[in-house]
């Protein structure tokens, strides 16, 4: 394991047999010392490498973990959007039929309430003088009040069966949970019906002031997506965004802006379409803006959220359309998240 030399050039006799003795016994002890710090350093050096495997396997297996959960929540996500896709097309259909029969038949009925009025007007002009059983129940029926009254309420009638006909389309375009391939889609009808499915929770309330939407939209053409996954984004932004502004909504506060989402839709020169979904919350720090895109961290209060919605959002723009998502945030100046998908994927495979 070594050698132990030693020189005395100045005197003869310096080794003697005792002292060569001592020395021997002194090897033998720094070989043990040598061997035994051999060994520890080897030991250690393997303990070490055992460490690093062990914390590699660790991260590895966490990674995986974090993936099964990930996947997991948006098998749940898929699952329950699915569901309401399916709630809203039962609905939308069951509700489509007798308002198609009412909304068609109100053209008609409208003509003959006109064909009777002009009758009535006929009979008051050649008989000025009815007799006073008629003239009676023209006063108790207030039939001057009833003809003038009558067209009102039939264009009422006939804008609020439209009204029900736009919420039926829009309901039946959001439920379109089913379609697995790609498909040429209008982005603004998807925002629409996100909007609609979020009504609830826009609108006014005892404790709540109404959330204000407006629309920029720009001249899109059809963009070649998935639709329900487009709209499973759509609908975790603007569930965001109207978390982001639950401050604002307190009627028992103050504020000199109401709280509003906007949306903008443009085409940019790269054959890509632009949406912009900002509001006039409080804003992001930049700590949290620099987190937010990954699994599993949320702000939001423990019960309340699961921090996947954006993580998954992410994936679906970045990594099924190949195109960006991305948030702009100061504080007190509210949040913009910016979604960029090319108009048609570039691998061309859809149907």
């Amino acid at each position: 394991i070594g050698v132990l030399y030693l020189e005395n050039n100045l005197i003869t006799g310096a080794f003697t047999p005792e002292r060569l003795e001592i020395l021997r016994l002194l090897s033998s002890q720094v070989a043990v010392s040598l061997e035994n710090a051999i060994l520890y350093t080897f030991v250690e050096q393997k303990v070490q490498e055992r460490t690093q495997e062990l914390n590699e396997k660790n991260l590895r297996l966490e990674q995986t973990l974090q993936q099964l959960q990930r996947t997991q929540y948006q098998l749940i996500q898929s699952e329950k959007m699915s569901s309401i896709g399916q709630l809203v097309a039962g609905v939308a259909h069951e509700i489509n039929n007798p308002i198609g029969f009412i909304y068609g038949n109100l053209s008609p009925a409208t003509e003959y309430v006109s064909d009777l009025l002009n009758l009535i007007d006929l009979y008051q002009e050649n008989y000025p003088e009815p007799v006073e059983e008629i003239q009676d129940e023209i006063e108790e029926i207030e039939l001057e009040f009833i003809v003038e009254d009558l067209q009102k309420l039939l264009n009422s009638m006939n804008v609020g069966a439209e009204r029900i006909r736009d919420i039926v389309i829009s309901l039946r375009n959001f439920s379109r949970l089913d379609e697995a391939e790609m498909k040429p889609v209008n982005i603004h009808e998807g925002i629409d019906s996100t909007f609609l499915i979020l009504h609830t929770r826009i609108k006014e309330k005892s404790d709540k002031r109404e959330v204000e939407i407006v629309r920029n939209y720009g001249q899109l053409p059809q963009v070649i997506c998935y639709a329900s996954q487009m709209n499973q984004v759509f609908m975790n932004l603007f569930s965001n965004a109207i978390d982001a502004l639950a401050f604002l909504r307190d009627k028992q506060q103050e504020f000199d802006h109401k709280p509003t989402i906007t949306v903008s839709t443009e085409v940019t020169e790269l054959n890509t379409v632009k949406i912009k979904i900002s509001d006039n919350g409080s804003g992001i720090n930049s700590e949290t803006l620099s987190k937010i895109f990954d699994p599993f961290f949320t702000t939001k209060p423990v019960g309340t959220g699961t921090g996947l919605g954006l993580s998954i959002s992410y994936s679906i723009v970045v990594e099924k359309h190949q195109g960006n998502l991305s948030c702009i945030s100061e504080i007190g100046k509210g949040a913009e998240f910016i979604i960029e998908i090319p108009i048609t994927p570039v691998s061309g495979n859809y149907s």
